[in-house]
C-alpha cells in the first residue's frame, strides 16, 4: 500500500471531535495528530486533564524529585497540568513541545516547530528549568487502525483543520475545543448532520 499523499495527511493538523460524537472518551476533544500514514494514525487529546494527577506528583513518583527538590519547583512547572492524551498505553508519557528544546535520536519534529519527546529526559529538563519555552505532558495516545480514522471522519466524526499553537500550547485547556471551532468560524450549534471536512 503507498504512503498517504503529504496533501492528505493530517500529520500536524487537528481534529476536532463533532459534537455528536459518539464514543464518550473523545467527547469535545481536540487532537493533534502526531503521526498519519496508511499505516493509521496517532495523535494526542489536548484538552481532556487527568485531575488526579499534577505534573509534581508525577515528577515524585518517578523520582525526578524529591521532597526538597519539589519545595524549589518553579511555580510555571508545578502548575503545569498532565493531559489524557487517549485511551492507548495509558501508562506512558508524551511530550508536545516548541521547537527550542531537541534531544538527539529522541525528539521528532513533528510540524511547524511543533515536537513530540517521550524521555524521561525531557521531565527532568522541564523540572529543572532547561526545558521547551512551551510544552504539553500527555499519558497514553489516541490511536486508529489503517483507515479507521479516514471512515471517522467521512461518517462525520470529526472536523479537521490546520493546529494553531495558540490554541495548541494554551493553558485555558477548558476552551480548547470552542477556540478550535471558532479559528475555523464555526458555531457548535450549526455542526449537528453536517459533513465533517472544514
Amino acid at each position: 500500500m503507498a504512503n498517504l499523499p503529504a496533501a492528505d495527511s493530517l500529520e500536524g493538523k487537528f481534529l476536532i471531535a463533532m459534537p455528536n460524537m459518539a464514543d464518550g472518551r473523545f467527547e469535545n476533544s481536540v487532537i493533534y495528530m502526531c503521526s498519519h500514514s496508511d499505516q493509521g494514525a496517532m495523535g494526542l487529546v489536548l484538552n481532556q486533564v487527568a485531575r488526579h494527577l499534577s505534573l509534581k506528583d508525577l515528577l515524585l513518583q518517578l523520582d525526578i524529585l524529591n521532597d526538597e527538590t519539589a519545595i524549589r519547583l518553579p511555580s510555571k512547572v508545578s502548575n503545569m497540568n498532565v493531559f489524557k492524551g487517549g485511551p492507548v498505553e495509558v501508562e506512558r508519557g508524551f511530550v508536545l513541545h516548541s521547537d527550542d528544546y531537541v534531544l538527539e535520536q529522541s525528539t521528532l519534529e513533528i510540524a511547524n516547530g511543533v515536537c513530540l519527546t517521550a524521555t524521561l529526559e525531557i521531565l527532568k529538563a522541564i523540572a529543572d528549568g532547561s526545558g521547551p519555552e512551551h510544552a504539553i505532558l500527555a499519558l497514553g495516545y489516541s490511536g486508529w487502525a489503517p483507515g479507521q480514522l479516514e471512515k471517522e471522519i467521512q461518517a462525520n466524526g470529526w472536523l479537521t483543520s490546520d493546529a494553531d499553537k495558540a490554541i495548541l500550547f494554551d493553558t485555558e485547556f477548558d476552551n480548547k475545543w470552542h477556540k478550535a471551532l471558532s479559528a475555523l468560524g464555526v458555531d457548535p450549534a450549526m455542526l449537528y448532520g453536517e459533513a465533517g471536512h472544514a
